[in-house]
């Protein structure tokens, strides 16, 4: 059985996210809320390399490679929240997201699921927006539908 290209980039963008946090845990860097933004980087590669393979296999209409777009970023969060999920009741469960949340966008105490439900919707909004703006940066190469 073949893993489709969009599980694989999806992920790779996990991996690219999961070393992120724990290098910036490590280095005693993640109150900075700053450096948290640039995990999208990780979902524009894994994107980015989804729609090079489909062109490389001569899939060159708009829809079917926007939909690969979609699946791989949307597994690359969802893989990515599900290990945070498990990272945070590891390290003490609301605890540790109150940590969290003090440097970043909550207030008040979040718990683990609201944390994690909230950014459930902040990647879903990414994975749209990193779609949206490769397939705008790619549109020269795919055939009208």
């Amino acid at each position: 059985m073949k893993i489709p290209k969009e599980i694989i980039n999806g992920f790779y963008i996990f991996l690219g996210i999961a070393i992120f946090f724990l290098l910036m845990e490590v280095l005693n860097l993640s109150h900075l809320f700053y450096l948290r933004v640039l995990n999208v980087l990780f979902i524009f590669y894994g994107v980015n390399r989804t729609l090079k393979m489909n062109l490389v296999e001569g899939k060159n209409t708009f829809l079917p490679n926007a939909i690969s777009a979609m699946i791989t970023s949307f597994t690359g969060v969802v893989l990515s929240i599900i290990a945070l999920l498990i990272y945070s009741y590891a390290r003490g469960g609301d605890a540790y997201v109150k940590s969290l949340s003090e440097a970043f966008m909550f207030g008040g105490d979040p718990s683990v699921p609201t944390y994690v439900l909230c950014l459930l919707f902040e990647g879903s909004a990414s994975c749209v927006i990193v779609t949206l703006l490769l397939m705008l940066l790619w549109n020269n190469k795919y055939k009208a539908d």
